[in-house]
């Protein structure tokens, strides 16, 4: 556990080293960066490899799928279901709901 102390001043000296961060409140950083952490652990589910292709697909298809081969549109969607969006969106709701929310709504149906 760290000492409330430390925390308090840590945040307080990236307050001040950062612009407009004093105008965001501290629990929507917190929001922030626990999202942060949950997008990272899903795209660790991807290899290195993996994980450059990746990001030179959607480069090459500048956000949109029609700028891709019918092969380079496959490999994306392969790459995109190993990182499995619908559960991380769902651990996303989850995390800062509330109320607890349906498991079959955050996850998808029982299989």
């Amino acid at each position: 556990m760290v000492p409330p102390s430390i925390v308090i001043r840590s945040v307080g000296h990236a307050v001040g080293r950062v612009p407009g961060l004093r105008r965001v409140p501290l629990v929507k950083l917190l929001a922030a960066a626990e999202l942060a952490v949950l997008a990272r652990d899903h795209l660790m589910r991807l290899t290195p490899a993996d994980r450059r292709r990746l990001v030179s697909l959607a480069r090459a298809g500048r956000g949109r799928r029609r700028n891709l081969s019918a092969d380079e549109r496959d490999e994306l969607a392969k790459l995109i279901a190993k990182v499995e969006p619908r559960l991380l969106a769902g651990a996303a709701a989850e995390r800062l709901s509330p109320v607890p929310l349906p498991r079959r709504l955050l996850f998808g149906p029982h299989r």
